[in-house]
């Protein structure tokens, strides 16, 4: 069972992370679908790039599901201080500490390709510099709750890949 950590709990800006989220999906069917958006601007055009991209989501779309397979029942959106399970370091997690961090950041990355909008590149960079505020609140409460079993951990396996 999937137990997630009370949103906004940990710092009250994260709120605004949904309606940004939003935003986001809605420029990226707007861009697949032709639907209005708020600039049609694109940064550069290249059908080989953008196929590159589709392919880039597809294969870090496989990730992600690999790293939800690898964490089973210990699943957790964010810190859950109240449930804490066993440390999970294997399947793609014994190449990377955080691959569903890195699942999205590429995932994000291909949109880009794939729709070279100014406004999805502002939001992938922005994404990405979440995701490692994420992963290192994550990691000093890892570093906390396991210890010596965590820091052995982080010597064998790269935070990301």
């Amino acid at each position: 069972m999937w137990k997630a950590v009370h949103f906004g709990a940990t710092d009250k800006k994260d709120f605004l992370i949904l309606p940004f989220a939003l935003f986001y999906f809605y420029i990226v069917f707007a861009a697949a679908f032709d639907l209005p958006t708020v600039s049609r601007q694109e940064v550069f055009q290249s059908a080989v790039v953008s196929w590159a991209g589709v392919l880039l989501c597809l294969a870090w779309l496989v990730l992600l599901f690999l790293s939800l397979v690898s964490f089973g029942k210990s699943f957790r959106v964010g810190i859950d201080r109240e449930h804490p399970d066993k440390l999970v370091t294997t399947g793609v997690f014994a190449f990377s500490r955080n691959p569903i961090y890195v699942a999205f950041g590429f995932v994000l990355q291909g949109q880009f390709l794939a729709f070279p909008n100014w406004i999805l590149l502002v939001y992938m960079v922005a994404a990405i510099r979440l995701f490692h505020r994420q992963v290192s609140r994550e990691e000093e409460y890892l570093k906390k709750r396991y210890g010596q079993q965590y820091s052995e951990y982080c010597k064998r396996v790269r935070r990301y890949f």
